[in-house]
């Protein structure tokens, strides 16, 4: 269904910033009466949607005075900002929220907030309501524009506010919005998801799918690379459906075209695809325009064709890998990427060795690879499971094991290559050493001066790990 108008009201936004106005002004009072700005801890679960949104939040605490720390005991708000798609992530912010009870009896003026696709459960604000009693706010992924009115309120009343509202979502525009890094940064260009694969609750916690305007996005885009940004990532729950929800006559390959007009832009990814809507035309424009990376991450999830159906994905194993070929046959160079589910409840062992010959057939670069996560709400959740978490984790550890040799593999022939890297920053496991991405978003770590980062530099490759490539700067 096409829809004319999924944005929130040019009135509400309105409203929002003359609570931020009111939220800088009591943050100018502290300061006066204390001689420091409040401090504000946001840690992030999840996927890089989360990350985005994330993003908005802290831009909206800097913008009104707030002062970000990466220490949560120093913190005046602590906000965790959740995942809904695995137990594991759930499993980990319950178990924060009750550390924070005793830093709450120290701090009485403590803010705790919980948001996020969590939130958006009604089981889950309904256990932090009952069962977590310090903690101050709890909102949703559909109120999050609502922020700067909901913490005005905390700070102002000191009392509590859950608002988790039942909505196909709307998107708001403009916010404010803090990124950690000036030359890299994630862009939405949708929300939200219909394809309901029935083990998955993002549908449920992110709403319909909805595509922001092509010239809204090219606006965010411009600006973006005016203030030095070199590398967009584009991003969705499906951003192949791009623009199939709106009023407006634009696939994501034109969007994806015209993004690669924007100066200034070095470097076009996206993610997510789903394999049912990648298209021909899509595979063409990705191989024609210059700038988009040759990386796609395109989960296949399972690969029998009985257990897909059961997923609810919409294509068989043999369709997913017809359009691998023609990927290939476009650009041999393609590095690929893919997520895959172990141990989905009605999967026997004969169908995952499936999964493995997708594995060696396609050759994947990487994957993103769980064992299957009982998620309440879900079509999957009422399927009985058969199999032992023990059954699960063994074929678990033999996925791993086929995908770790092919990566290696992969990266083996990188080796005496010259490749262009985009300097991160410091490698994560070295601090004497830069970390950066080739255009196949395989990680270089090599020895340079800091002056580079954010700079595209040519990197020798020296030595493949399974993981990543060493190299020296040319």
């Amino acid at each position: 269904m096409k829809k004319a108008n999924v944005y929130i009201e040019p009135e509400k936004l309105e409203r929002q910033k003359e609570f931020r106005q009111k939220l800088k002004e009591l943050m100018e009072q502290f300061y006066h009466r204390t001689g420091r700005c409040k401090k504000a801890f946001v840690e992030t679960y999840g996927c890089q949607q989360n990350e985005n949104d994330s993003e908005k939040i802290k831009g909206i605490l800097t913008d009104v005075g707030y002062e970000l720390t990466q220490n949560a005991r120093e913190a005046d708000f602590i906000l965790y900002n959740t995942c809904a798609v695995r137990e594991n992530a759930e499993l980990k912010v319950y178990g924060k929220l009750g550390a924070l009870k005793a830093l709450k009896t120290q701090n009485p003026a403590l803010i705790i907030g919980v948001c996020g696709c969590m939130m958006q459960q009604e089981h889950i604000a309904s256990t932090i309501r009952k069962k977590y009693r310090h903690v101050d706010l709890v909102f949703g992924t559909h109120a999050l524009y609502e922020f700067s009115e909901l913490l005005y309120q905390i700070e102002v009343n000191h009392g509590r506010i859950i608002c988790v509202e039942n909505s196909d979502g709307a998107i708001a525009e403009d916010l404010p919005t803090r990124r950690d890094e000036t030359f890299k940064a994630w862009v939405s260009i949708m929300y939200g998801c219909n394809n309901f694969c029935s083990y998955c609750i993002v549908p449920y916690v992110r709403g319909r799918e909805r595509s922001r305007r092509p010239e809204k996005v090219l606006e965010e885009i411009r600006t973006l690379a005016a203030d030095g940004c070199r590398e967009i990532t584009l991003l969705g729950q499906n951003v192949n459906s791009y623009g199939h929800d709106a009023d407006f006559d634009m696939d994501f390959a034109d969007l994806l075209s015209e993004v690669c007009r924007i100066d200034g832009i070095w470097r076009v990814r996206f993610m997510t695809s789903h394999p049912k809507d990648i298209s021909d035309k899509l595979i063409d424009t990705i191989a024609r325009e210059e700038k988009v990376c040759h990386m796609l991450h395109l989960p296949f999830q399972a690969g029998n064709d009985r257990v897909l159906k059961e997923m609810n994905r919409k294509y068989t194993k043999e369709q997913y890998l017809d359009k691998i070929r023609r990927v290939k046959e476009k650009m041999p160079d393609m590095a690929l990427s893919s997520d895959v589910i172990v141990g989905f409840p009605t999967e026997t062992d004969e169908e995952f060795l499936d999964t493995l010959d997708v594995l060696r057939t396609v050759r994947f670069d990487s994957i993103y690879s769980f064992i299957y996560s009982k998620r309440q709400g879900t079509p999957a959740a009422s399927i009985e499971e058969p199999f032992t978490r023990e059954d699960k984790q063994k074929r678990f550890e033999k996925l791993v094991e086929v995908q770790n040799e092919i990566s290696k593999e992969l990266n083996e022939a990188y080796l005496g290559r010259v490749c262009r890297v985009l300097v991160e920053g410091e490698s994560k496991n070295n601090p004497d050493f830069l970390t950066g991405r080739t255009d196949t978003n395989k990680v270089v770590n090599f020895s340079a001066s800091r002056d580079l980062i954010g700079q595209m530099v040519n990197v020798k490759i020296i030595e493949a790990h399974t993981w990543s490539l060493l190299g020296e700067l040319i």
